[in-house]
C-alpha cells in the first residue's frame, strides 16, 4: 500500500489533509494536537511497520 492510497483510505474514514511537509502529508481528524504523518514517494510501498503505527495511531484499519 502506497502513501496515496492510505490518504484515499484515512479520507475515508472523516480524516483531512491539514498540511505536507516536504513527502510527508500530515492528516489530521477532530483537532488533534499534532496530526499523523504519511510518507509520499510516488508509487513505493510504505513498509509494514509504519503501515501497522499509521494503523494504531488514527484507529483506522489498512490493507
Amino acid at each position: 500500500m502506497n502513501g496515496k492510497q492510505i490518504i484515499a483510505r484515512l479520507k475515508e474514514e472523516g480524516w483531512t489533509l491539514a498540511r505536507i511537509e516536504g513527502s510527508h502529508h500530515i492528516m489530521e481528524k477532530d483537532g488533534m494536537p499534532r496530526g499523523v504523518p504519511v510518507p509520499v514517494h510516488g508509487a513505493k510501498d510504505v513498509g509494514i511497520g509504519l503501515l501497522k503505527a499509521i494503523e494504531k495511531q488514527t484507529g483506522v484499519k489498512l490493507k
